[in-house]
């Protein structure tokens, strides 16, 4: 199994020491896997930045000015939580690159799977301003670079990161070329994401949301993955999976007050690989989002790794909670309802 590893050391130049989104993420994420011997099996790509029109397929003109603007200024806050500074646009472009690079090496038969490591991540970004820590939208940018260049009529986007990818969902809330799933503590930020949100217009159905209570984990995971998630990609049929993929749903994480461990994030990544298997000649990209617990994080994204390139292999140096799980029977109950699932 081949898997493209998209990466770049310069993303640390986007950097607010005191920041939860900050450069010993990545850092972090590379020592571990060069140090386990993973990264040198990987086939590493180097990002390019996406263009001012590639960014305008998602974002706005006016968005966009006021990203050139930052560079000539000595820092800005967008909001309460995203910082941009002088160098913030140059960084973001690389970020949105890997995800496009890795969206390329699949289609161009490169590699079999991808893992993009990159940041700031961008499933918060909206289409005229960054939030939540986000720039610029980078699987949405992904998923329009798929869709342009290699005419791609199904793209399914799986968001499994804590937080509701409110960017995402917006950008494509009307559009059946896309299947957007999010599995997302709520209530939480972005306090978006209800069950009720399922498209409008044609994309009506094409916007799952699997809106969990706090405490989730292990064992309601696999359920929402076997009653739902299973059945709606299955029905869609995506010819190819961008994963918006982050590690803030662990129980250990800060931002959050989930129960997942990296035991059941594994079982997660597998569930996607065989989605991926099943229905799309194996395409499928992992792009990274959020986690901000350094040892989740980085053996969350080393156990993607070993997952990708076919290993029986499971990193897990913080074990389970003792948290008790709140039922969801009359959540997944609506929620096959709305979307007209068995």
């Amino acid at each position: 199994m081949t898997t493209a590893y998209v990466t770049d050391t310069r993303y640390a130049e986007h950097n607010l020491p005191g920041h939860a989104e900050y450069a010993g993420r990545l850092l972090a994420i590379h020592e571990l896997l060069d140090q386990r011997g993973v990264s040198e099996r990987m086939v590493r790509l180097k990002p390019e930045s996406v263009s001012d029109q590639q960014i305008l397929t998602v974002h706005t003109d006016e968005y966009l000015e006021l990203l050139h603007w930052s560079e000539t200024q000595k820092g800005l806050m967008l909001g309460q939580d995203t910082y941009v500074l002088p160098v913030s646009l140059e960084i973001a472009r690389l970020s949105a690159g890997a995800a496009v690079r890795a969206v390329d090496a699949l289609m161009l038969a490169e590699a079999d799977n991808a893992l993009a490591v990159s940041r700031p991540p961008g499933h918060h970004a909206v289409s005229d301003t960054g939030m939540g820590f986000c720039l610029l939208a980078n699987v949405s940018l992904a998923a329009m670079h798929a869709r342009d260049k290699y005419n791609l009529q199904r793209i399914m986007i799986m968001d499994i990161d804590v937080h509701h990818g409110n960017g995402t969902q917006d950008i494509f809330y009307e559009d059946p070329g896309v299947l957007f799933i999010s599995t997302h503590q709520h209530p939480w930020y972005p306090f978006t994401g209800i069950a009720s949100q399922i498209g409008r217009g044609d994309g009506q159905g094409y916007n799952i949301n699997i809106p969990l209570p706090a405490g989730v984990g292990d064992l309601a995971y696999r359920r929402v993955y076997q009653e739902v998630i299973w059945q709606a990609a299955r029905r869609y049929r995506p010819e190819l999976i961008l994963v918006s993929a982050g590690f803030d749903a662990h129980w250990a994480d800060p931002l959050s007050q989930m129960g997942l461990t990296l035991g059941g994030y594994d079982y997660i990544v597998h569930e996607l690989l065989k989605m991926a298997a099943e229905l799309c000649k194996g395409r499928i990209a992992f792009v990274l989002e959020g986690g901000y617990n350094l040892t989740s994080l980085s053996h969350g994204v080393l156990n993607v790794a070993h997952a990708l390139l076919g290993d029986d292999e499971l990193s897990d140096p913080l074990g389970a909670t003792t948290r008790k799980e709140p039922n969801i029977d009359d959540l997944l109950r609506h929620i096959k309802q709305l979307h007209t699932l068995a």
